[in-house]
């Protein structure tokens, strides 16, 4: 960890949590590469990345640690409607830029005439896509609730826990209730889990709820670890806690363990790498790494996927051999890495820079609890 100073100097914002951050970018490149597998080998338990899908659950149990560090004492003098202000200055550009992306490529695709079938309600798509309206349509393609751009479907949930934690969560003083809130929630998670057999639900017209299972436990669960006070403080760098990370993303898959397996990681496993991750330090190359994984973690998950809609589309029409998909593969990931860096330092963060001019809200201290860096996101 380390301190910051805003701009004025009287204001010193909390330490920032640069594993975490680490440990953001490793789960959003392990997701860009699930969904590379998913297209070249669709069969799971032939996939040495089965388990990625599980990063959406580290992704909100993380949201819940990093949201209640730095709103539970501040979200008091800012009001909810600053609080909301700041969370979409924070994620939506990305969310209407991950659809601009999304709706370029749908309609100009070389491999694919889909377009054409969906070609009357492509405006709605788009602004169901930007303004996150679930609007599931394309049956062809797993009936995404968001076509353009799927992985918006978890940028739906985690803005429904943003309001719910500025309107409830924040006002629950006594642990005792968020415990019993998080139990229950985890019953929730796993009926989910049983439900499909897996969690890899909650994106999908047609499993939709189970995405409120999966973000009620584990945004929960993120409140509770910082709200407890239990970070642990290690030696343990983040090559340790990023191979450990991982290791949860390359278990095997298997129909009869994993309704029970995937709620086990998420429930114990997660809260714990994060209140490990948290305790942590980095040292001067750990630290370049971390920065930055943190800084394109969320551009690369919002941009990605219509690119893996347009290697399907390739798949579906030249039946590429495995070798060639998995160079494709190694290259897209590298390339969209790449790009993800470009969009936050040229679109993303000069959009987040003129909105937050555009505000003119005073900077809020409290003597003993300094603001809170606002690039510390979910």
């Amino acid at each position: 960890m380390h301190v910051n100073r805003t701009q004025d100097p009287h204001v010193i914002t909390k330490p920032h949590f640069e594993i975490l951050d680490g440990l953001r970018g490793l789960a959003a490149i392990a997701v860009v590469i699930f969904h590379f597998m998913e297209i070249a080998v669709p069969d799971y338990h032939n996939s040495f990345i089965s388990h990625s899908y599980l990063a959406v659950d580290f992704f909100f149990c993380l949201s819940g640690f990093v949201i209640a560090y730095a709103y539970d004492t501040k979200i008091a003098q800012i009001g909810v409607v600053e609080f909301m202000k700041l969370r979409l200055i924070r994620l939506h550009p990305l969310v209407v830029i991950g659809a601009l992306i999304g709706l370029i490529v749908f309609i100009f695709d070389p491999f694919s005439n889909l377009y054409q079938t969906y070609a009357s309600k492509t405006l709605l798509v788009f602004l169901s896509a930007s303004l996150m309206i679930p609007y599931p349509l394309v049956k062809e393609r797993y009936f995404n609730l968001f076509h353009l751009n799927p992985p918006t479907w978890s940028l739906f949930w985690e803005y429904i826990a943003n309001i719910f934690y500025a309107l409830v969560l924040v006002r629950i003083k006594n642990i005792k209730i968020l415990w019993v809130l998080t139990i229950l929630a985890a019953g929730a998670l796993f009926y989910a889990s049983k439900q499909a057999n897996f969690l890899a639900v909650g994106w999908g017209g047609d499993n939709v709820s189970a995405g409120a299972a999966r973000v009620a436990y584990s945004f929960l669960a993120g409140i509770l670890a910082y709200r407890s006070g239990k970070i642990i403080r290690s030696e343990i760098g983040f090559m340790l806690i990023g191979a450990l990370l991982l290791a949860t993303f390359m278990i095997p898959f298997s129909e009869k363990y994993n309704w029970y397996l995937d709620p086990l990681v998420v429930i114990f496993f997660f809260p714990f790498l994060v209140l490990l991750g948290a305790g942590a330090q980095t040292n001067h190359f750990s630290h370049k790494i971390c920065k930055f994984s943190g800084d394109i973690s969320y551009p690369l998950y919002m941009i990605h996927y219509p690119f893996i809609w347009l290697f399907m589309s390739y798949v579906e029409k030249y039946k590429p051999s495995l070798p060639t998909m998995v160079w494709i593969m190694i290259a897209g990931t590298v390339l969209l890495t790449a790009m993800a860096y470009l969009v936050l330092q040229y679109i993303d963060t000069p959009i987040r820079k003129w909105l937050k001019n555009r505000r003119a809200v005073p900077a809020v201290a409290v003597v003993g609890k300094p603001a809170k860096v606002e690039h510390q996101h979910s």
